[in-house]
């Protein structure tokens, strides 16, 4: 099956269109990340500061931009746990148009609220996206409402690619760009405007797509030559959470895009982490998949490099959790558990030993009842901040080295 192409004068056209609403949003540059992939810049397309929290908006606008009167009036629909809702909500708001939006009934509460504030009636219904697309479908055809895709679709991959325009427009040396990839409307978008704006230019530009490794169809699919359902596992980048390619995606990531990498739930842990600290931005966790298959040692740039925040829209409790989770992937938070003899002294000896290493203890456990414990010792847990890994091995090394058996994490 053939599909259409998006011209870069779709392209232009999308941009002019999207710019009606949308923000010109910044592209920072870190010289934290340019040090860890060694090239001499690496810039940063801020998506987390749009309109609604995430690159969405784009698309979103330019496909309900594109509708007859008569379409209008029928009023859209859109099934999304949250960004995806938040843009069509946004830009039907902005249009006049009567908006829809089927969201999973354990959608988060910020995502939901922020919907329903955007103007559109939001119905919660299944328990998995699945789930809420059926619902979303039923109701289409009970009504006649025009359903708006996520990413499978001309008029919003257009949209999206829209993000290249402005970030070669800023930085024309961009040599590698790095993106997010979830059913793929981003990345087919800013791969096919990028890599022809940079042909126009006589230039080149490597183009490398990021998938959570719990749900990544695009790795299989492109290995073997056609959209593959996968099966999915938790992650905690929801916003890439796809099983399978979009049909149009698959063919414009296929042509235009040059490799695709997966990333963990702690790689991205990380970045969200480093993302707070080196760069003060709030980014969700499919937003920063670019920087954490950066920290994670996946690229190999040599030149000027480039990756977009597509999303800052995450849940502050999720956010809570993130931090320690990412605080622990980076050996910033360390589980200790101890063995020690059941003896006086020894919890005044270990503390010490962490105290002189300039280890802060934020938590202790001491415990004489685990079943697994010889009948002369205790168990003790201590919960400590370091520096970082090697901070944090020191630590242990002078626990053992004074003789203490010590394990990182949930057992002996």
């Amino acid at each position: 099956m053939s599909f259409h192409t998006p011209t870069l004068e779709d392209f232009e056209r999308a941009r002019d269109v999207v710019h009606a609403i949308t923000q010109r949003t910044p592209l920072e540059s870190s010289r934290y990340l340019a040090e860890v992939l060694g090239v001499p810049k690496v810039y940063m397309k801020c998506e987390n500061l749009q309109r609604t929290g995430a690159y969405k908006l784009r698309g979103a606008y330019n496909r309900l931009s594109r509708l007859t009167p008569e379409e209008r009036a029928r009023g859209v629909v859109a099934a999304s746990a949250g960004n995806h809702a938040q843009g069509v909500a946004f830009a039907a708001s902005e249009l006049g148009i009567q908006a829809t939006i089927f969201m999973p009934l354990g959608a988060a509460l910020p995502k939901l609220q922020a919907t329903r504030d955007y103007g559109a009636e939001v119905v919660l219904s299944g328990a998995d996206f699945a789930a809420t697309n059926e619902a979303a479908q039923r109701f289409v055809r009970e009504t006649g409402a025009l359903f708006v895709p996520p990413f499978d679709d001309d008029a919003v991959i257009e949209g999206q690619g829209t993000v290249a325009l402005e970030m070669f427009e800023v930085a024309p040396e961009i040599e590698t760009l790095i993106v997010p990839i979830g059913g793929g409307g981003l990345i087919s978008g800013v791969a096919a405007a990028a890599k022809q704006l940079a042909a126009r230019d006589g230039r080149e530009v490597r183009i490398i797509g990021v998938q959570a490794e719990n749900a990544a169809p695009y790795p299989v699919s492109l290995e073997q030559g056609e959209p593959v359902t996968v099966k999915t596992r938790p992650t905690i980048a929801d916003g890439i959470a796809v099983s399978r390619p979009g049909e149009r995606n698959f063919a414009l990531i296929s042509e235009y895009v040059d490799e695709v990498v997966t990333v963990s739930d702690d790689d991205i842990a990380r970045a969200i982490v480093m993302l707070l600290e080196r760069a003060k931005l709030v980014v969700e966790p499919a937003g920063a998949a670019g920087v954490a298959a950066m920290l994670a040692g996946k690229i190999h740039a040599s030149g000027v490099t480039a990756t977009v925040l597509s999303g800052g829209n995450i849940d502050p409790l999720l956010l809570q959790r993130v931090i320690g989770h990412g605080l622990a992937a980076s050996a910033r938070y360390l589980k200790l558990r101890i063995l020690l003899q059941d003896v006086p002294g020894q919890l005044v000896k270990t503390a010490s030993i962490v105290a002189e290493n300039n280890a802060n203890v934020v938590e202790v456990i001491h415990t004489r009842h685990a079943t697994e414990l010889p009948i002369s010792d205790v168990e003790l847990e201590l919960h400590i901040e370091t520096r970082g890994i090697e901070h944090g091995e020191r630590v242990i090394d002078a626990l053992r080295s004074a003789g203490y058996t010590v394990r990182v994490g949930e057992r002996y």
